[in-house]
């Protein structure tokens, strides 16, 4: 019978969502399908409630960044989370009945809140299978990725492990194995590609991946269609409007300029292409690491995302253009000299690719699994239906 692993995750960013179906592809690819679940308690909850929550996440993140940054640093520094944690009485109940239908031998998250909900459940006398944390952030990471406690923590790299272990996290619960992304890059690392600049008559590949409530998107569009000496794509997801705006105003364009609406195609586009540009999403940066194209940041989300583009910066494999002039500058800057500021930039990215970050998550908590004590016998009543809190236990 296959190893059960859930897998909680929450649609509040795309990097949780992400991190968590690589890890749970992972998961089947090395103990059989059916190893992994991937739930999102949020979603199956209060299903119109999320949609509104995180539509709101989404409008404050980008409409009012300062107010976002100020939140997200007093919710660093607070207690606020912990103690309100009564609200998510339903989420709860949902939470501990899924652990008890599924008896898993070992849970995971790729989104901090799930770890209360543990600690609340283990407070009240449940014994629960191991948990671990999968941080999706870099650098700039909020304390409660740790504050509830887990028998260990996955980081997506050495610099993100040292902020943790300056928080208080025991260095031998942090495991550096990088971001967990699709296993298409690994396979595809040695076959996919941008064309040599050096190469005669070789035009520069940009892609343009348009984020909900990314600024001046509409200009920064027009100008690269503008730019003819180079090859563009522009993901703009599901604007369609705007998809058919560009696509008629690249019309004529000697070079190919394509215009897709939402597509499953962002890790081959980013693998032949030579430069990204895109605000500094967890999921986004961490693809492009994987796929070594350098990243052109347009656009930070203070908090969260801060830490994505200081990775770049600290490793010298991007820049920073928050204007459409900036990243065209940042374009031809790049690809001067056959391309010497880029080839520059994507050398820098090799010491950081982890590909396999996956697999080995998959690999630790399978072993994890094994050496759960409650798969044979436990020194205290499991978490099942019959024991489940009812009323305002969970409330």
């Amino acid at each position: 019978m296959p190893t059960r692993i859930l897998i909680f995750t929450a649609g509040y960013g795309e990097g949780h969502n992400a991190a968590a179906r690589a890890l749970a592809a992972a998961c089947d690819q090395t103990h059989g399908p059916g190893t992994a679940r991937v739930v999102d308690i949020f979603e199956l909850t209060r299903p119109r409630f999320n949609q509104i929550s995180r539509r709101a996440y989404i409008a404050t993140i980008n409409g009012a960044p300062k107010l976002w940054s100020s939140l997200y640093a007093w919710i660093d520094r607070s207690n606020i989370v912990p103690r309100c944690m009564w609200l998510l009485g339903q989420e709860r109940r949902l939470f501990a009945q899924i652990i008890a239908e599924e008896q898993p031998e070992v849970i995971c998250s790729t989104y901090p809140i799930y770890a209360f909900l543990i600690e609340r459940l283990r407070a009240e006398g449940h014994t629960l299978p191991p948990h671990f944390n999968i941080v999706t952030d870099s650098i700039s990471i909020n304390s409660l990725w740790w504050r509830a406690g887990a028998a260990g923590w996955f980081v997506p790299n050495t610099d993100s492990a040292d902020v943790m272990r300056q928080g208080g996290v025991e260095a031998d619960r942090l495991h550096v194995t990088g971001f967990p992304v699709p296993a298409f890059f690994g396979a595809k690392a040695l076959h996919l590609a941008p064309p040599d600049l050096k190469t005669a008559g070789v035009a520069p590949r940009v892609l343009y991946i348009i984020n909900s409530g990314t600024n001046n998107a509409e200009e920064t569009a027009r100008l690269l269609i503008a730019e003819t000496a180079w090859e563009i794509t522009i993901a703009v997801g599901r604007n369609e409007p705007l998809r058919l705006e560009l696509e008629n105003l690249a019309k004529g364009r000697a070079l190919p300029a394509r215009c897709l609406g939402w597509t499953d195609q962002i890790p081959h586009l980013l693998m032949t292409h030579h430069v990204v540009i895109s605000k500094a999403g967890g999921a986004t940066t961490q693809e492009a690491i994987a796929a070594r194209c350098p990243m052109i940041v347009n656009q930070i989300v203070p908090g969260q995302e801060e830490g994505n583009y200081e990775l770049l910066r600290r490793t010298g494999a991007g820049t920073l253009a928050t204007t459409p002039t900036a990243v065209m500058q940042a374009l031809r800057t790049a690809f001067a000299k056959n391309g010497a500021v880029w080839q520059q930039w994507r050398s820098a990215l090799a010491p950081i690719v982890r590909n396999d970050a996956a697999s080995i998550i998959a690999q630790h908590l399978i072993d994890a699994a094994h050496r759960n004590p409650l798969t044979a016998t436990a020194a205290a009543p499991r978490l099942s239906a019959a024991t489940l809190p009812t009323g305002p236990a969970l409330t």
